[in-house]
């Protein structure tokens, strides 16, 4: 997993609710890179439980983080994604240069085919890690899985070997 130094992140909905269910969107918030979320996440995460960290973070702070996206690239509504999905890829096309920050295999193999650069909450995660934001990646990540996020343990090996963990 390389240092991404990307000036803008445009993040899905998986990101936000898994950092926040666990208290820790900070993690993500405070990067370093300018964070944008799309509209179409906005509402999906706007649809969950009203005790959700991320639906209180965009009703409140997040809030000014959020873009609009006009109209899909057709080039990523060919793929069929969730709206959120969709709404990620269509604005890291429409630019400046961005990072898509999504969990969804199939919205990484559309960013992978469209040249997007993309990470996923894990390696959020490990970069706060390789920050020296946080001082172990290993706890992080155990509550992401108490929390029903899916992390596979032959990934998470990986990802905590490389962390030197």
């Amino acid at each position: 997993m390389a240092e991404t130094r990307a000036e803008v992140w445009v993040v899905n909905a998986s990101p936000l609710i898994a950092l926040g269910a666990i208290g820790q969107l900070g993690l993500l918030i405070e990067s370093g890179r300018k964070i944008c979320v799309p509209e179409g996440v906005a509402l999906e995460i706007g649809q969950g439980a009203d005790d959700d960290a991320a639906a209180r973070w965009l009703a409140g702070p997040g809030a000014g983080h959020v873009v609009a996206v006009p109209q899909l690239d057709g080039r990523v509504a060919s793929w069929d994604l969730g709206l959120g999905e969709s709404h990620v890829l269509t604005a890291c096309l429409a630019g400046p240069p961005a990072w898509a920050v999504v969990d969804d295999r199939a919205a990484r193999r559309c960013a992978k085919a469209l040249s997007v650069p993309c990470l996923g909450t894990l390696a959020v995660v490990a970069l706060a890690r390789r920050q020296g934001r946080i001082p172990a990646a290993a706890p992080v990540y155990a509550a992401l899985r108490r929390q029903g996020f899916r992390i596979s343990q032959d990934v998470l090996r990986a990802v905590l070997e490389q962390l030197g963990e």
